[in-house]
């Protein structure tokens, strides 16, 4: 969006974002009953600014933000992030997003109890909208964690945290998610990476399941989609997977398409053609031996018909 300055303004998203931010607020303020404020100036949809209208989620929401489609890195970027990071900590915080699909606000979240290297699964207790799940981590992700907390995590540090600060006056105190943006963008201009990040290392790990043939239903409950809507996002991101669906479908119609040509054209094989109706086969057997058809003379429907109307 632009400004009547011509100056740039801000991104759809941003303004949908903060437009969020101050309704709950006034929602916050509206529940307290002590703060005096008694409606929500801020409607949640075009339909809910009318006088009387009920304050619901339907509707056409304000701002329309295009549904664009997140970029996810490749094999070979993926494989130069990791061998850019310096420590196991970082390594297994990247592996836990590229892996098992966890968001950014839920890798620093992780309890020393979360984690079953036994059954290689994971437990987010806390996830978006507070949703918990246990999801299965490749064994990589567990082998990283493992040489982390042998020989990385300080032995001292009381934390409930996996990951924890290794250096400075804060160490063995549970890293923040801006320490995880930090590192993650120090490997990326070290790997030489145009964009990395770490929901971009989530979409990565989810389109790859995809290609690999993971069902959608699968991906939400690994993803944590309320919706499986947001998951078929991952349809169009898989690239091959929608080639090969397309392609066998269009050789399918083309085959088709070619036999019923050289059916007309009477070049196709009898053992290639459909076989016709029984009724019909014995028709053209007695046509071809001389004798008459079993089909009534058209006259005499006709009379049968016209009696059927008197």
């Amino acid at each position: 969006m632009r400004l009547e300055d011509g100056e740039a303004g801000l991104a759809a998203r941003t303004i949908a974002r903060r437009l969020s931010s101050v309704r709950g607020l006034y929602a916050y303020l509206c529940a307290r009953e002590d703060t005096g404020v008694r409606r929500n100036p801020v409607p949640a949809s075009l339909a809910a600014r009318r006088p009387g209208a009920r304050r619901g989620r339907g509707g056409m929401p304000l701002i329309r933000t295009a549904r664009t489609l997140p970029r996810v890195l490749a094999p070979a970027g993926v494989d130069a992030l990791r061998a850019a990071l310096r420590t196991h900590r970082d390594r297994a915080m990247v592996d836990a997003m590229v892996l098992g699909g966890l968001r950014r606000c839920e890798v620093p979240g992780l309890r020393l109890e979360d984690l079953s290297a036994g059954e290689r699964r994971l437990f987010v207790a806390e996830g978006k909208g507070g949703r918990q799940r246990v999801v299965p981590v490749s064994a990589r992700f567990f082998a990283a964690v493992g040489a982390y907390l042998e020989s990385g995590r300080p032995a001292a540090a009381a934390a409930r945290q996996v990951f924890v600060v290794l250096k400075g006056a804060r160490r063995g105190e549970p890293l923040p998610a801006a320490g995880l943006d930090e590192i993650l963008d120090g490997a990326r201009s070290r790997a030489g990476l145009e964009r990395a990040t770490c929901h971009q290392l989530r979409h990565t790990c989810f389109t790859r399941l995809r290609e690999a043939g993971m069902a959608l239903e699968a991906i939400q409950a690994q993803a944590g989609h309320a919706s499986i809507e947001s998951t078929r996002l991952y349809l169009h991101l898989a690239n091959g997977w929608l080639e090969e669906e397309y392609l066998r479908a269009a050789e399918a119609i083309e085959a088709l398409s070619l036999r019923v040509h050289l059916r007309i054209m009477h070049v196709l094989p009898d053992h290639h053609r459909v076989p016709p109706h029984p009724r019909k086969a014995a028709r053209r057997r007695r046509r071809a031996a001389g004798g008459t058809s079993r089909r009534r003379p058209i006259l005499m429907v006709r009379s049968w018909w016209e009696r059927m109307r008197l």
